[in-house]
């Protein structure tokens, strides 16, 4: 692409668009350059910092923009003085900004036409009852009636809205977000690219009064996920007007969208009076910075299809009987989440709510390939419409060899409690199934029947080798009813004689995520989990990651993966249209801290939700019947490579 090296205030218009190779001037038909004084002395800027270089450019050809006097682009209301975008103006001439203007000078127009003939004046063309003023009059007009305007506004809004904002709650408390590269599940988590602090966007104008929509620049100041706090271009180091928005909405345009759609910028009303030649400004600050890439609105796009649809057939476990499937129906997707309401379910209450990648659901025909228990439905044949999901839809697991040393039944290991997502506990392999899955039940509160095993797969990030808790300073619960505490593996696989799983057969691999100690996202709350929180990030073991859900107690905490498809970036349910639950109130806190003891003493049966763990590496196998210790480190890693403490055996 030609730069443009020469743009001169008094330019024509086709050497203007000959030399646009950035096609910011296409469609600016209401920017006239011969309108544009030199620029005053306060123009002098500091250079934009260099960005990633991933970003479109900005090329030297700047953004024009024609101060608003009434000239090409721009119009006076002939009754009221009010100046404003030509083309929102009344009437073929554009001479009025409304129709009530239009009739009102019409009127006056009669009035003073018969006045002139009983004073014995001659008719004039035009009686012009509002003599055209000076630049200066109009501009004092229109700033009077931009000051009206505003004095309404704040009339009507005086009273507050009630509801979470993400903005508020970041800026007042000074917090920080999760990067939206963390979560590759989530909207544009794979193709974000290098949005960052500085990039430029267009957005509407809302420090404005003008009859229509208008635009103006504004810079990234600070990133919340997928919100951005943005500050318009002219405001230097004044924040007063600084706002947040979702930059993944339909009113963020990449830096040249209003040239190529015919929008007009306009400066904001505060700063209006600081520069007299907004080109030369836009030119200067805008050249060399980055902006969106122009499929960038494109990419959200596509990044929120999901190819599961309502009327789907899946199998997923059954919240009343952890160790079994039943057969539900997508009845709604929303970003990827969906509603499963299990077929039997006549009113369609019986539902059970997970992402589109959760381990948790399986193609019809799933749990007969493994060996899972299945409850088969009262309904013999499929209702209208409904149809058996594509295999190929659902989440793959990492493929393993059974067929050397392998899971065996009775062996111990370390799991997250499904009932009690905030421990880990000390757990059984119950039985060992096709293609790498496990049942898993929980010592000490497991039933007769087995009807609370679950399932896992061999790779999950759920379930940990034994020491994993003491490793990681993380506190093992032990099996209810034992009393020979603190709780020692050593002693109890004596006791029990029983071997624990070999530490090879465990996931190893820890990704390199992003994630933080005290970084804001919006997470599920896994046991109620129609529910989407304001969550924080407490504690990291490697790729472990321990979330608060702010406003509540900690014993409500859960343990989750890093990859797990329940965590989203802030501004999540806003771009999906998903509820958020903010923090909860005091008094819900009150009365919640007086309850939780005796609620958790009655562990629900009911399988509410299921949260996708984390497991820490461990690279030395632990030898049956072998006396061994534990290599001591600190437990909260925030490196995200691999891990670095094992379990060692005796000499």
């Amino acid at each position: 692409m030609e730069n443009t090296k020469d743009l001169t205030e008094h330019s024509s218009r086709s050497e203007r668009k000959r030399r646009d190779s950035f096609g910011m001037f296409d469609g600016y038909d209401s920017c006239s350059e011969d309108t544009s004084s030199s620029s005053s002395s306060d123009e002098s800027e500091e250079e934009v910092a260099p960005l990633p270089s991933s970003l479109p450019i900005i090329k030297n050809n700047g953004q024009v923009y024609t101060y608003p006097d009434g000239k090409s682009g721009m119009a006076t209301c002939e009754m009221c003085g009010m100046v404003g975008v030509r083309d929102a103006f009344y009437s073929k001439t554009k001479r009025f900004c409304s129709v009530s203007c239009s009739r009102s000078y019409s009127s006056n127009s009669k009035k003073a036409s018969i006045l002139a003939r009983l004073q014995g004046k001659p008719p004039t063309k035009k009686a012009k009852v509002l003599q055209k003023q000076p630049l200066v009059a109009k501009l004092a007009a229109y700033a009077q009636y931009q000051a009206t305007l505003q004095n309404q506004v704040k009339t009507k809004t005086a009273v507050p809205v009630e509801g979470f904002s993400w903005g508020n709650y970041i800026t007042s408390n000074n917090l920080t977000a999760a990067p939206v590269t963390c979560f590759k599940h989530a909207p544009m988590g794979t193709c974000w690219g290098d949005i960052s602090e500085g990039v430029r966007v267009e957005v509407p104008n809302t420090d404005c009064s003008l009859p229509t929509k208008v635009f103006w620049i504004a810079g990234i100041v600070k990133l919340a996920g997928y919100n951005v706090l943005l500050r318009y271009e002219g405001f230097e180091n004044d924040s007063s007007v600084d706002f947040w928005c979702n930059v993944c909405g339909s009113d963020i345009h990449p830096v040249g969208w209003c040239a190529t759609s015919g929008k007009p910028l306009v400066p904001p009303r505060t700063i209006q009076h600081k520069y007299t030649n907004w080109k030369a400004f836009l030119v200067k600050r805008l050249t060399g910075a980055k902006t969106l890439p122009p499929d960038f609105s494109q990419k959200v796009s596509e990044s929120m299809q999901y190819p599961f649809k309502p009327s789907m057939r899946v199998e997923v476990v059954d919240k009343t009987h952890l160790c079994r499937t039943r057969v539900a129906v997508v009845d709604s997707v929303i970003g990827g989440r969906l509603r499963l309401v299990y077929e039997e379910s006549e009113d369609k209450t019986d539902d059970f709510w997970c992402h589109m990648y959760s381990p948790l659901i399986h193609h019809i025909g799933w749990s007969r390939s493994i060996g899972h228990r299945f409850k088969r439905s009262d309904i013999t044949k499929k209702q209208d419409g409904h149809y058996d999901a594509p295999p190929h839809l659902f989440a793959k697991v990492k493929e393993v060899d059974p067929s050397g040393e392998w899971f065996k039944e009775g062996m111990k290991l370390e799991a997250i409690d499904p009932l009690n997502l905030s421990a880990i506990c000390v757990a059984t392999i119950r039985k060992v199934l096709a293609d790498g899955y496990l049942m898993i039940g929980i010592d000490g509160s497991e039933a007769a029947d087995g009807s609370d095993w679950f399932c896992y797969h061999a790779t999950s990030p759920s379930i940990f080798p034994v020491g994993f808790c003491e490793i990681n300073a993380i506190e093992l619960t032990p099996p209810r009813g034992y009393a020979k505490l603190p709780f020692k593996w050593f002693d109890y696989l004596r006791e029990t004689d029983s071997i624990a799983a070999p530490v090879k057969l465990f996931n190893k691999e820890v990704p390199n995520h992003g994630f933080h100690i005290r970084m804001k996202l919006e997470a599920v709350d896994l046991m109620e989990p129609r529910l989407v929180c304001v969550a924080t990030v407490t504690r990291i073991i490697h790729r472990l990651l321990r979330i608060h859900f702010d406003g509540w107690e900690e014993e409500y905490d859960q343990w989750v993966d890093c990859e797990s498809p329940d965590l989203y970036p802030v501004g999540w349910c806003q771009l999906t249209g998903y509820q958020l639950q903010p923090p909860a109130p005091q008094t819900a806190r009150d009365s919640q801290s007086s309850s939780s003891k005796q609620k958790k003493k009655a562990k629900s049966q009911q399988y509410k939700g299921h949260k996708k763990m984390t497991s820490l590496q461990l690279k030395e196998e632990l030898l049956d019947g072998e006396e061994y210790n534990f290599l001591q480190g600190a437990s909260d890693q925030e490196s995200n490579g691999s891990a670095s403490y094992y379990i060692k055996q005796e000499p």
